[in-house]
This record gives structure tokens, sequence and C-alpha cells, in this order.
């Protein structure tokens, strides 16, 4: 099965929590032992959160699920391609930046081979490996990326190594 195939076939995995679900777009925490997948965001002007660090993930394309949304900006931001099932933890949020439209933070484990693989793509300025406590205090990191991140690692013991 090709990874757009498994991708449509995981629109399921969650029962009525896809299923019709309208988002405007995903985030996900790529953990690696203690450490996640960051990248510092241009400083364009017209973007949101100009110069500070982020996660992986942005905008829904079409009828994309979260996994779909997700799993595609992992591969375009930085060259990675994961498989559906490895994402282990999903929860939806109100949206921050259009109104009435939710957002998905996801998370899935990568290892040390993946890391070395990643080859980051055109938006940012940098990637790096970040501590996941030192994200979470970071006075440049995106805010409520820093929340949600604090939710997923109260809500998985051992989460970060």
């Amino acid at each position: 099965m090709d990874l757009r195939a498994a991708l449509r076939q995981a629109r399921g995995m969650d029962g009525d929590a896809f299923s019709g679900d309208v988002f405007s777009g995903a985030k996900i925490a790529l953990v690696c032992g203690a450490r996640l997948v960051t990248y510092k965001r241009d400083l364009k002007p017209t973007i949101p959160w100009p110069g500070l660090w982020d996660l992986p993930g942005g905008g829904r394309e079409g009828d994309e699920s979260p996994v779909e949304c997700a799993l595609r900006e992992t591969e375009e931001e930085f060259g990675l391609v994961l498989a559906p099932a490895r994402i282990h933890w999903r929860r939806r949020y109100p949206g921050v930046t259009v109104p009435g439209l939710s957002t998905w933070f996801l998370a899935a484990a990568i290892s040390e081979a993946e890391v070395a693989a990643i080859r980051f793509g055109d938006e940012g300025q940098c990637w790096q490996m970040m501590e996941c406590r030192a994200f979470r205090t970071h006075p440049q990191a995106v805010g409520h990326l820093q929340d949600r991140l604090s939710d997923y690692l109260e809500a998985v013991p051992g989460a970060a190594g």
C-alpha cells in the first residue's frame, strides 16, 4: 500500500473524530527521546509568528484529514515520510489563526536515523532538535504550541524520554 492509500485508510482511525471534521490545520510533535523537531520561522511580516520557534505542520489543503495534513507538511518541510500508524496521540483545539475553525495537535515518535535523514525544506530559517522542556519555556517559541506540547507530555507519561 502506498503512503496516499495508507493516509486515506487512516481517516477512520478515530471514528467520528475525523469524519466531516472542519478544521484549519494541524501541527505535529516529532519526538525523539527527550527532544523534538523544531524550526525557526521566516522573518516575513505577512506570516503568523515571524521569527519564532515552531513545530512541523500547517494549513489544511482540500479535504485532508488532520493526519494527512500533518504528515504532508512533515514531508514538505523536513523530507520525512511517516506512516499514519506512527501517530500515537492527537487532540483537537480551538483555532488561533482562523476564528471558528479548530486545529489539531498530533504526536509521533521518530528515530535517530530519521533525525539524521531530515532534509530541511524552503520554509523557515533553520531547524534543530530541541529538548522538549526547552521548547516549553523558550521565550521565542509559539506560545499556544508550548501549551499543547505540555498537554501531550502530561497525557503520555514518559513521552519525552
